[in-house]
């Protein structure tokens, strides 16, 4: 392959690639370890489009200074110089403003509307044409992070309030999608974001462009950013949705032996102590690592890959058991890259392993084979050891003149095949699909159904008065609490019109610009434990609940979760334990446990929805999972409970008990209530009634005729995450 790299601006990229301040991050060549993770972040900066990466890990394991080492090795870039370009425009009170950032000045079909009719002012309107006169700078790479309690205005942009004041028109401030544009989007602690910044960031990302389409703007500007995001699992795991986003997600937790860590203590001290110096210690290293980097992107639309190695891949997917088709489609990115990043322009058996290992396995439902050192392929210009020289100087000649029939042979060999070679694919596949299936612990992409407790995917509730600043809305009826910017921003563009009317105000706000905010809260959960206290095995069910009431309030204060507990027997449900945080309270209500008599399951379904209605009213609670824990053996009806007749009892035989049962089930959907039956027969006397409650209530159902504390307490765990 002929390498003809165009870089332009070489003494201006020069100078910056040895500016001091380029070199104040952890050089990425001096990270002890993490290797995979070093390979995954260089094909990442080869192709952007591969959506990215993810790193996991506990505190201190590194995963901010892989990142920012990473921007260390990126290249300067040339850019539209926004601020020439507005000085040159000879209106000087247009509201036109350019809203990319870091525009390429060779693809001036990615510029925004703005931006073109900018330089339609200054240069006519074949200004594309005249590209060579536009305004232009060279810049570092940018490292944008984002935030945790950033909001949805300074992510996408927001309308310029003391511009569109001052000239009376709306003018677009761009945020911090915009400013990322061709450099690293870093999001730290993704797992903490809002859910919705969290699916703007990965919606733009994935277009490679952000749309705004809010506050009466309609634009759009290119958002082409390297995303890397890191997270600890400890506080909290990530959406299944957001993890498949990625392309590539891996652990940043390693086991190092004493000399590693006596090697990275030494290198953050010395780091600490002078970071110019040390920086300039693996000056080389990363001056080669970066020069490799160049290459690869200059390479990578050349690279090529077979239908037969995509089908390895594909092969390779369905044999780990991985659901969608993103793996394979990232997998060849991440061959294609590894292939750039070696200089060559054919994907080989190597670089398949690597996609294999990076974007399959750990989506693939398998246990992973041993984790192999891979290491980021040499540098192209690096030249083959010599062969070993022989004593005998006599023999030289002749093992030239044999080793040149060889090549002539072997060059005329090829010229009589095919010109295409033969497309290299692994012998053996890694994924066995007789293998044993993984422990979800072990797979970070099933770590959010595993882990259940602190799960990313908890439900919010949405207030007017108590909670986070998410966003403004319009106001319906009294506004609680006014969005001053967004109140400001919605009445900016028409400050010149309205100090006409009213000279002696500077801002004139009316009742239809008001904005109100949108504030938001996490939203606990509330487990109501049914429990059936009649017949035989009462008391197994009842401290089996017990056990798990008190193993789920272990975990509620930091969820906001709530228990309660409900035993239904004799001819009535009565709510035991009402819904409660506190441990005291449940271990003091839970000292008594009668047991014995009918089984009033209809009263027990209608007590817990009247316990979930209070709850979801009081605002603090966002969903009501009822476990119901009985043989689904209902033989008491709802009038009895109720005391309503004494006829009731007379007629029991001539009530529907079972429909009776089912129609107060079916009306658990409309009240917001989810139901979780986890029926205690033995499957061989099972009526089969569990299964029908449970779908008449669209609910779930679990058979469990041992129902111990600790699986009542995960079943309910996970029903929370799952509803």
């Amino acid at each position: 392959m002929i390498l003809n790299p165009d870089l332009k601006g070489k003494e201006e990229i020069k100078d910056l690639m040895n500016s001091k301040d380029s070199f104040r991050a952890f050089p990425l060549a001096a990270i002890t370890g993490h290797s995979l993770l070093k390979l995954s972040l260089l094909l990442a900066a080869v192709d952007p489009s591969l959506g990215g990466v993810i790193i996991a890990g506990g505190r201190g394991t590194g995963k901010s200074v892989l990142a920012r080492g990473l921007h260390t090795l990126l290249p300067p870039i040339e850019v539209l110089d926004n601020e020439l370009i507005i000085e040159k425009v000879t209106n000087s009170n247009t509201s036109l403003r350019p809203i990319g950032r870091n525009l390429d000045p060779e693809k001036p079909e990615e510029w925004d509307t703005n931006t073109i009719k900018l330089l339609g002012e200054i240069f006519g309107s074949d200004s594309l044409n005249k590209i060579e006169e536009i305004p232009k700078k060279v810049r570092k790479a940018p490292f944008i992070q984002v935030p945790v309690g950033i909001t949805e205005d300074r992510l996408v942009g927001s309308i310029d309030v003391a511009a569109s004041l001052n000239t009376g028109e709306q003018v677009f401030q761009p945020g911090i999608l915009a400013e990322a544009h061709r450099g690293v989007l870093y999001v730290d602690d993704i797992n903490l974001l809002d859910d919705g910044i969290v699916n703007l960031i990965l919606e733009a990302t994935g277009r490679e462009q952000n749309n705004i389409e809010r506050d009466g703007l309609s634009l759009s500007h290119p958002c082409k950013s390297l995303l890397i995001a890191t997270y600890n699992p400890e506080e909290g795991s990530l959406r299944d949705h957001v993890l498949d986003r990625f392309a590539i997600v891996l652990s940043a937790d390693q086991s190092l032996d004493y000399d590693q860590r006596v090697e990275i203590t030494k290198s953050v001290l010395s780091h600490a102590e002078n970071n110019i110096k040390f920086s300039e210690k693996w000056s080389e290293e990363s001056d080669n690592l970066s020069t490799q980097l160049i290459l690869a992107r200059q390479w990578l639309k050349d690279v090529k890959i077979t239908k037969q190695q995509i089908s390895y891949l594909v092969n390779e997917a369905l044999r780990g058991g991985v659901e969608g088709h993103r793996s394979e489609l990232f997998a060849v990115k991440v061959a294609k890259a590894n292939a750039a990043l070696r200089g060559d322009e054919n994907v080989n058996s190597e670089d398949l392993k690597v996609a294999v290992r990076l974007v399959i396995l750990p989506r693939a439902m398998q246990i992973p084979p041993e984790d192999d050192d891979i290491q980021p392929p040499p540098p192209e210009d690096q030249s083959p050891p010599p062969p070993p020289q022989s004593n005998n100087e006599e023999s030289e000649p002749e093992a030239n003149e044999n080793d040149d029939k060889e090549e002539q042979q072997q060059e005329e060999d090829n010229s009589d095949g095919e010109e295409e070679s033969t497309p290299e694919v692994p012998e053996e596949f890694i994924l066995d699909p007789e293998a044993c299936m993984v422990d979800p612990d072990l797979l970070l992409f099933s770590s959010a159904k595993a882990k259940g407790g602190n799960s990313g995917s908890r439900s919010v509730i949405f207030s007017d008065s108590r909670g986070r600043y998410v966003k403004p809305i319009i106001p319906r009826g009294k506004v609680k609490r006014i969005a001053v910017d967004a109140t400001l921003r919605a009445a900016a563009p028409y400050q010149k019109s309205r100090r006409l009317r009213n000279p002696n105000k500077s801002i004139v706000i009316e009742e239809n610009d008001f904005r109100a905010k949108l504030l938001q809260k996490k939203a606990g959960a509330l487990v109501i434990f049914l429990v059936d206290a009649s017949g035989s095995m009462a008391l197994n069910r009842m401290q089996s609940a017990k056990g798990a009431v008190i193993r789920l309030l272990t975990e509620a204060y930091e969820n906001r979760d709530e228990v309660a507990l409900i035993p239904f027997r004799g001819n009535q449900a009565e709510v035991l334990l009402p819904p409660t945080r506190s441990i005291t309270a449940a271990k003091r209500r839970l000292e008594t446990m009668p047991c014995g008599g009918g089984s009033p399951l209809a009263h027990g379904l209608t007590q817990s929805a009247k316990v979930a209605k209070n709850a979801l009213s009081t605002g603090d609670i966002g969903q009501v999972i009822v476990v119901g824990i009985t043989d689904g053996r209902g033989n008491v009806p709802l009038g009895l409970s109720l005391g309503q007749s004494e006829v009731a009892e007379k007629d029991n035989e001539s009530i529907n008990l079972k429909q009776e049962v089912l129609d107060i089930a079916a009306k658990y959907p409309m009240l917001g209530i989810k139901l979780l039956v986890i029926d205690t027969e033995r499957k061989f006397i099972a009526s089969g009634f569990g299964k029908e409650l449970a779908e008449a209530a669209q609910g779930k159902y679990v058979q469990l005729p041992k129902a111990t504390d600790k699986a009542i307490a995960a079943m309910a765990l996970n029903a929370i995450n799952e509803f």
